[in-house]
């Protein structure tokens, strides 16, 4: 099958992956209204093309953080990615690397900060949740600044795990092969058989009380800029900005958590103007074609993430590139 856009991955990646796995990756929380309007919302979004402009050199290039990159995608953080293929998050970032633009580590990898360094050079950001333990969230950010990570995606999305009813039907749980290296000789890394769904008892050492002060305490313990990634309104655009982001990601966490939030193309206007240019803002969410990245960029995002299309294509044809 000749592929001719990121969207037949997933087609293949059904195929080949079991269900409680493909599941995972593909599912969204409860309905999984906001899942397809992540999608829909692009659809409604249409260009007023201008003509006769010469259009001979395009330069795809830009800046984020300082960091000079490719083209104004990067790779999300999605976690567990070992359960798509073997190599998992070592052929994402190599992938990433050869591609010249970021990927962003997920707190819940099947590789280690330490591993994903070891595949060379690379510009990565490490994406946090903040645990009830401070003193694991100290280490994982030391750590990462060691490694050479060069940014913390703080996700704020998540004080308690949405209710993805695919995980609790299939009973999700990590494959006995692979643990979320990250926190390998701690109790937070391990995912047994539950009731419900196995993220269950991994989401619930997140500190529930998580709040803009805690923003504030993780600059006291490290010097990486840090993007806040879950926000959604104005208000709290403004707020991420008083609190010293360097930058927020506009996201709704794949649809993953609260149903009947915005598609994040749609929030994505008011988070630019609240910003008013202090910060770059990027958005993920629903993704799947250039088309999609200029109407965000056009809305005013400094860039975006993909999150789906690279574990789909993972599964699909390992590294990918």
């Amino acid at each position: 099958m000749e592929i001719t856009n990121v969207s037949e991955y997933e087609a293949i990646a059904k195929q080949k992956l079991p269900k409680m796995v493909y599941d995972y990756y593909a599912s969204g929380a409860e309905d999984q209204w906001t899942l397809q309007e992540n999608r829909n919302a692009f659809s409604r979004i249409l260009f007023r093309p201008r003509i006769l402009i010469d259009v001979s050199k395009i330069d795809m290039t830009t800046t984020v953080l300082g960091f000079k990159i490719s083209m104004p995608i990067m790779l999300a953080p999605t976690a567990m990615q070992k359960m798509a293929h073997p190599e998992g998050e070592y052929a994402t970032a190599r992938a990433a690397s050869a591609a010249g633009t970021i990927m962003t580590l997920s707190s819940w990898a099947t590789s280690s900060v330490e591993e994903v360094a070891s595949t060379g050079p690379g510009i990565r950001f490490f994406q946090l949740y903040v645990y009830r333990d401070r003193n694991v969230v100290a280490q994982l950010v030391r750590r990462a600044e060691k490694a050479g990570f060069k940014a913390i995606a703080l996700t704020v999305d998540t004080p308690r795990l949405g209710r993805r009813e695919a995980d609790i039907k299939n009973r999700f749980t990590l494959p006995p092969f692979l643990t979320l290296k990250n926190f390998e000789g701690l109790d937070l890394g391990k995912m047994d058989k539950a009731d419900d769904s196995g993220l269950a008892y991994v989401a619930g050492q997140i500190d529930r009380t998580l709040s803009w002060k805690d923003v504030k305490w993780l600059q006291t313990i490290t010097s990486l800029p840090i993007l806040v990634k879950g926000v959604l309104s104005a208000e709290d655009a403004r707020i991420a900005v008083q609190a010293g982001a360097a930058g927020i990601i506009v996201s709704n966490h794949g649809a993953r958590q609260l149903d009947y939030v915005p598609a994040t193309i749609m929030a994505l206007e008011e988070v630019v103007k609240a910003a008013q240019g202090r910060v770059p803002v990027f958005l993920d969410g629903g993704v799947r074609r250039g088309t999609d990245v200029f109407k965000a960029l056009a809305l005013g995002a400094s860039g975006i993430f993909i999150g789906r299309p690279v574990v789909f294509s993972l599964a699909a044809e390992g590294k990918l590139v």
